[in-house]
């Protein structure tokens, strides 16, 4: 169950050799998996991989015909423990997640396994989610890389290049007995393009042809196993790995006129330089470029023969590489400087430190660089006028902006089953007084903005209770931590409900419970919900029914928990109650709430075509609304503060007498009715009213409003009346 279903597209990764395939770059990374005769992959999802999950899923009945294992795996770590099968034998294998926090998960079974070498090709599909659209801390995959000397490919971001590295990266792989980080950017996940494909390719060892069981004592990671492992790294794999490289021309050079200058980029980033050139006259869209580029399509390791025979005859190269420390640029100077190549080597000194590096960004500093490299050259644009398209509205048309445009953080969607939640604690914090609340990974992560303002720290995915444990001592209440389903299962079952029971944490313990992990796209997880194919018009379990494999209440139970409670999130008095009595209860020990209730996003995905189908069939069908009663508004607004749901707004006054703006409920409503439980709850005007839309109403129905109608009707008049008589 996700976000999107790919059960279409993948009916493409049947294609032959020969064929042109046509997709996006998800697909194309599947389609050169299976041509490189993978035995296994798994994953977990997360930004900006997340479809390649999707996609493998979907995909399940193609990898069984070829008799590759598939598996959804619980956190990054499993998936990179995975990667295990290669250590001994001729397995090749793909695992996938979201950098840098996915790698930091799995980073101890990364270190063990490229300690000990791998003998099968094993590739980490990264998703490197750095810059403008990134939603984690800006760090990098290369770190990691450098450290644990695994390779790290940057493929140039079009199908051909993808699907090519893949392939050779496995060759890469083998060839040194390392494993490597394939990194994929945002935009590359989702670039849409064409590659000849080939046919698919059976793995050499499945259940079909099993492997003889092989045992290699010096590569299990114990001493003295792991001092002759670094010296192998040094000694036989990487020179190894720059063989292969030079061989199979993994980086490429662009020829240009300019013969003084280069620039030398990471495959990831070409697109914009290309651009920004094409910008200043400098190169056409098809790639021809005036100024020489080496493009690394492998950023790590750097290869000293191909960078002394780019740089040897240029005065000047421009090193294009994102973000903090400058790994690159300080390889590139040790590199040349030992060579006795004295090209000077421009790059943070013209290029920020941090930050992505946008056309914008790419555009000024390659500007910055020609006009002191190539004083003589005439640029398309003058620095000056560069820096001009930076931001092109006048101070005016800023402030403009600014005051007629509201701001927009991020925040959670119309119907969720988590702001009924938050509305709920921050209802119960104005009676109690504020308190610590340790946020966690997830959606639930956008209650720390307005306006509920509510959090105090974000350690990691699953980590909120654990966070909380050094605080709770010294707080006048009991500290509250917030987590997700996907993040109970991920780490916190372990790293925090256990570890809390055992430390015997006095402290509160929310478990959203979506059903699914909603954040990441409404992939599966152990305590997952089976929708059914009911239109239902509440937003409990009617909906969905829960699968008895493996449930949160269960596990909590089993690590020792003993107070715990499962509450509809959309029963605001009740988990009102629920956390009052959590708060002030005397009995020791963790408190536990599950909060139940289903992903609006996912459940309106799935239940509108079924409505839509509905009504176009001419079933009698519900569907819930609610609405406010602009007469009875008293223009408070506090349903609005303390919700904060993007359906509720404001619309002028209808009493010629008042002046203040009455709540509106605009059409996006899809009738979860937390707006009048918060009313309900807050003790707030009683404005909000629910009404049920009928399509296609049977003759009851008709004859029901008629009456309904009729009396409504007589009562208004009698009340227009006596008012009318009262002011006589």
């Amino acid at each position: 169950m996700a976000e999107r279903s790919f059960a279409k597209e993948v009916l493409k990764l049947r294609a032959g050799d020969g064929e042109v395939f046509r997709g996006e770059g998800i697909l194309a990374i599947t389609k050169a998996l299976l041509q490189s005769g993978v035995s296994y992959v798994g994953g977990y999802q997360g930004s900006p991989i997340s479809h390649l999950m999707d996609v493998l899923n979907d995909a399940r009945e193609i990898l069984a015909e070829l008799g590759v294992h598939f598996e959804a795996n619980g956190s990054e770590a499993t998936a990179a423990a995975m990667l295990s099968a290669s250590v001994n034998y001729p397995l090749r294998g793909a695992v996938t997640w979201k950098s840098t926090v996915g790698t930091n998960v799995a980073s101890d079974a990364l270190s063990n396994l490229a300690s000990s070498g791998v003998t099968g090709g094993a590739m980490v599909i990264v998703g490197e989610d750095y810059g403008e659209g990134s939603s984690i801390m800006q760090e990098r995959t290369y770190a990691f890389a450098m450290k644990a000397q695994m390779w790290l490919l940057d493929p140039r971001p079009n199908l051909p290049s993808i699907v090519d590295m893949v392939e050779h990266g496995f060759g890469l792989s083998e060839a040194s007995n390392t494993p490597i980080f394939y990194m994929m950017r945002i935009r590359g996940c989702h670039v849409t393009g064409e590659f000849v494909a080939r046919d698919n390719v059976a793995p050499g060892f499945s259940d079909r042809n099993p492997v003889e069981p092989k045992r290699e004592p010096e590569k299990i990671i114990l001493p003295p196993h792991v001092y002759a492992q670094e010296r192998e790294k040094i000694n036989l794999r990487l020179p190894a790995a720059l063989a292969y490289i030079r061989e199979h021309k993994l980086n490429e050079f662009f020829p240009g006129k300019h013969q003084q200058v280069g620039i030398i980029l990471q495959g990831g980033t070409y697109n914009t330089v290309i651009r920004a050139l094409q910008r200043q006259g400098l190169a056409d869209p098809f790639g021809n470029t005036d100024i020489p580029l080496y493009v690394m399509n492998v950023a790590y390791p750097l290869v000293p023969d191909e960078l002394v025979e780019f740089c040897r005859d240029k005065d000047q190269v421009l090193v294009l590489e994102e973000g903090q420390p400058e790994y690159v640029e300080q390889g590139i100077h040790t590199v040349l400087r030992r060579a006795g190549v004295d090209t000077r080597v421009r790059g943070k000194d013209i290029m920020p430190m941090a930050g992505e590096y946008t056309g914008q960004v790419t555009l000024e500093g390659t500007t910055r660089f020609l006009e002191q490299a190539l004083p003589d050259l005439t640029l398309a644009l003058t620095a000056t006028e560069v820096e001009a398209l930076r931001n092109p509205l006048t101070e005016e048309d800023q402030q403009a902006l600014l005051t007629n445009v509201p701001p927009r953080p991020s925040g959670l969607c119309t119907g969720c089953p988590e702001r009924p939640l938050f509305s709920a604690i921050k209802q119960v914090q104005k009676e109690l007084g504020p308190f610590h609340i340790s946020s966690d990974i997830g959606c639930h992560s956008f209650a720390t903005l307005a306006p509920f303002n509510l959090g105090n720290t974000i350690m990691g995915y699953g980590l909120s209770l654990a966070s909380s444990s050094g605080i709770r001592h010294s707080l006048p209440h009991k500290s509250i931590s917030i987590m997700g389903d996907g993040g109970f299962w991920h780490n916190g079952l372990t790293s925090g409900v256990t570890s809390a029971v055992f430390n015997k944490h006095d402290g509160i313990l929310v478990i959203v419970d979506n059903g699914y992990a909603a954040a990441t796209g409404g992939q599966d997880i152990p305590s997952m919900v089976e929708p059914n194919q009911i239109i239902a018009t509440t937003m409990d379990a009617a909906s969905a029914s829960r699968t008895d494999a493996q449930s949160i209440e269960d596990a909590c139970r089993g690590a020792g928990v003993r107070w715990l409670r499962t509450v509809s999130t959309y029963s605001v008095d009740t988990m009102m109650d629920t956390l009052r009595e959590a708060l002030t209860t005397r009995e020791p020990g963790l408190k536990v709430i599950v909060a139940e209730g289903e992903c609006m996003l996912n459940r309106q995905r799935r239940i509108k075509p079924l409505m839509k189908q509905s009504i176009n069939d001419g079933k009698r069908t519900l569907r819930a609304r609610f609405v406010v009663d602009s007469d009875t508004c008293t223009g408070d607004h506090a349903c609005i503060r303390i919700s904060g749901c993007p359906s509720l707004t404001i619309k002028p006054n209808p009493d010629p007498l008042r002046r203040d703006p009455v709540t509106y409920v605009d059409n996006s409503c899809v009738g979860c009715g937390v707006c009048g439980s918060n009313a309900h709850a807050a003790i707030l005007c009683p404005s909000f009213a629910r009404v049920d839309l009928i399509y296609n109403p049977r003759w009851l129905d008709r004859v029901s409003a008629r009456l309904r109608g009729s009396v409504i009707g007589w009562l208004q008049a009698r009340t227009e009346r006596r008012q009318l008589e009262t002011a006589l």
